[in-house]
């Protein structure tokens, strides 16, 4: 188990990561390439596939065991909204059983919300510490593919305010309608945003302590998990704006830390597309979803087993019995008609 006792030791863990596999990836490329379809045919299928063994060291990649860790902090969230996951009420219940992943929710102190981050951080040091850990510990290390989602009304400012902080803009580039408040709503949102901004602008060099600051505990929890993932190593789907606005400050200390990471989609949300090109980040789904509790990552789920799917089940043209391999159709010249 990893107990972070300092920002300095966990900076040490951010900078201190593995490369992936690339061995691993070179077979799937290999045999993507005798698969019995025209050259890149399938597109970014093919990639997803030697992503997957990359990060997993293993040819032909896996998904026997898919996870997705749900956390909940406390920006207001009702007890009720927990609970119901727990009954499997959820959407996030429903498409994890269709993507074939297990779910697990964590709540982090929901009994304690997080300070109000104009007036001072939302969380101190040991407080941010603590939640890292525990998205640090809660990821298995036998998992082959991890999602990551949250559960927190309002952690939309939280996102905007911090993706504002590491990329500028203020809250006027980044501070969208979350779950649809109106135009009185949004003013109110922006000008809590840039107040505390203003409150913690000595703070902007500092990844770490923007998080604290700025952020609440499921987005370090999220911070957490998908560093424990690249060190075990562990492909992960990101969800929405707010899963990806935690991992932003991963990408500021060190712009490769993600390279295990994907975007399982992006959101209807305002600032989720400009933070994805911060980071970029390509998006597998577009479906203006703007839900969180990981829906659109564990949408892209069954994409991704869609892609490993036709890298093992598909047959080599040496497996089909063809002798000579066709080039892509797209560059052939049309066959007189009759």
């Amino acid at each position: 188990m990893t107990d972070f006792t300092s920002y300095s030791r966990l900076r040490e863990f951010c900078l201190d990561l593995p490369p992936g596999n690339h061995a691993a990836s070179a077979l799937v490329a290999a045999r993507e390439a005798v698969l019995t379809k025209p050259p890149r045919s399938l597109g970014r299928l093919e990639d997803l596939s030697a992503w997957l063994a990359h990060w997993q060291g293993s040819s032909p990649p896996r998904l026997q065991r898919v996870e997705i860790l749900v956390f909940a902090g406390n920006h207001g969230v009702a007890g009720q909204g927990v609970a119901n996951f727990a009954a499997g009420g959820a959407a996030i219940n429903q498409l994890a059983r269709a993507a074939g992943a297990d779910l697990r929710v964590i709540p982090l102190a929901l009994d304690k919300p997080t300070a109000d981050f104009t007036g001072g951080p939302a969380m101190s040091e040991e407080e941010f510490l603590a939640a890292v850990s525990t998205g640090y510990q809660a990821v298995t290390p036998e998992c082959d593919l991890l999602c990551v989602g949250e559960m927190g009304i309002g952690n939309t400012t939280a996102a905007a305010a911090i993706a504002a902080a590491l990329f500028g803009g203020g809250a006027t580039r980044w501070a969208g309608r979350g779950t649809g408040v109106d135009d009185e709503g949004l003013a109110r949102k922006r000008d809590v945003i840039d107040r505390a901004l203003r409150r913690h602008r000595g703070l902007i060099q500092d990844p770490l302590s923007v998080a604290a600051a700025l952020g609440g505990r499921e987005l370090a929890a999220i911070f957490g998990a998908v560093l424990a993932a690249r060190r075990l190593p562990i492909p992960v789907l990101l969800d929405g704006f707010v899963c990806t606005a935690a991992v932003a400050p991963l990408f500021k200390l060190r712009t490769d830390t993600l390279a295990h990471a994907l975007a399982g989609h992006v959101s209807a949300e305002a600032g989720h597309r400009m933070l994805l090109d911060e980071l970029k980040l390509k998006p597998i789904v577009d479906l203006d979803m703007r839900l969180g509790e990981a829906s659109g990552a564990a949408l892209a789920v069954l994409i991704v087993r869609a892609a490993l799917a036709c890298h093992t089940g598909m047959a080599t043209f040496a497996e089909a019995g063809v002798s000579d391999k066709p080039a892509d159709e797209s560059a052939q010249e049309p066959k007189a008609a009759g």
